[in-house]
């Protein structure tokens, strides 16, 4: 006779599976990804050294504490290695902080245009998920504050804004970090902040204020994504909390090493800065001139902005045809838009070649 397994926890089936960046077009051998964000020139040279040197140890457990990264993060971005705390991406950290400080009958927000894995997170600690509109695509304080109850447990924001590519001045996430009551976490998402210029991605409010915590990834940048490696940051009594639900072997030998390695080349770190930044800013003015709007944008993506959803749709199939991949952002309440990873030089030129070629077809 079969037996039916236990029910899952509550919140649990309301979770959509998420659905990550396309990676392959039937009948294209190597199609161009521009749907994952991720860095085209993948990690530096000194991480790649760091992951072969690791192979003979591949039967040795990785330490408990992540020390000698915790240390290298401190010293780069010179902050106390006792309050940081690494996990699997910052995914990871986020599914701490939920498990953590978010159960039933406990609130989380979220934005209008967030990040999905703030909603799943939070519904997989059986918490409730309350999205907030967002104001044009960029995050509103006033709306956070206002959607702020005595439930309330934690704040999602990412800083600059994925997918949108906005961000929000210092002095507007201080003052909601400062208008929140005891008792609520403000978690300062910062996947993006290389890229944004003068950006510390909230390292300074988690250094200050006891109710702020950043989380940082080595997925984007430093192009470790198949790694997965990410690291937060906050107060004191917050990452031992979290490193309480932590598993002491989360991070692997080789991604240990090759993150510490990639950190410490900061050369290669502002040459990826320049050339995103360089190829960014071409990427939306070549897009303007075809008649397609974007919002300045402080990530390694582009959000292109179309009539309506059924030109996006159709746009994405035309560049799916040529082996161009970009993402589609419907999930994310932006149907009439195109995520666009900026590329090399050659890849940044050959999605907007042909999104020109799909406007004039359709002209």
């Amino acid at each position: 006779m079969r037996q039916n397994p236990p029910a899952p926890q509550p919140g649990i089936m309301d979770i959509a599976l998420y659905q990550g960046g396309a990676s392959h077009v039937e009948g294209v051998a190597e199609p161009v990804k521009l749907s994952s964000n991720e860095n085209p020139f993948g990690p530096p040279e000194a991480a790649r050294e760091a992951l072969r040197r690791t192979a003979s140890e591949l039967h040795r457990y990785p330490p408990t504490d992540h020390a000698a990264l915790r240390s290298a993060l401190g010293e780069v971005h010179g902050l106390d290695p006792a309050r940081i705390v690494c996990g699997v991406g910052s995914d990871e950290i986020i599914t701490f902080l939920c498990q953590a400080y978010a159960g039933p009958g406990d609130e989380v927000i979220h934005t209008e245009h967030g990040f999905a894995m703030y909603r799943i997170s939070a519904l997989a600690a059986g918490a409730v998920p309350v999205e907030v509109p967002e104001r044009t695509r960029v995050v509103d304080v006033d709306a956070i504050l206002g959607a702020v109850t005595d439930r309330t447990r934690l704040i999602f924001l990412a800083n600059p804004a994925n997918p949108t590519g906005t961000m929000l001045a210092e002095a507007e996430l201080a003052r909601l970090a400062d208008g929140l009551p005891d008792g609520c976490l403000l978690v300062l998402d910062g996947a993006y902040a290389e890229y944004a210029e003068g950006c510390d991605g909230g390292a300074a409010m988690a250094t200050e204020r006891a109710n702020v915590v950043m989380t940082r990834t080595f997925s984007k940048i430093y192009g470790l994504g198949g790694l997965r490696v990410g690291w937060g940051y906050g107060a004191q009594e917050v990452i031992d909390v979290l490193n309480r639900v932590r598993g002491p072997f989360n991070l692997s030998l080789p991604a240990l090493a090759a993150a510490e390695a990639a950190l410490r080349d900061r050369d290669w770190v502002a040459r990826c800065q320049a050339e995103n930044a360089r190829m960014r800013d071409w990427m939306r003015a070549a897009l303007a001139d075809l008649g397609i709007a974007s919002d300045i944008s402080h990530a390694n993506f582009v959000l292109a902005r179309f009539a309506d959803a059924a030109e996006a749709d159709a746009c994405e199939a035309h560049l799916r045809g040529q082996g161009l991949l970009v993402r589609k952002t419907a999930g994310y309440k932006l149907p009439e838009a195109l995520r666009i990873t900026v590329g090399d030089e050659a890849a940044c030129r050959q999605v907007v070649h042909a999104i020109g070629q799909f406007r004039e077809a359709a002209a």
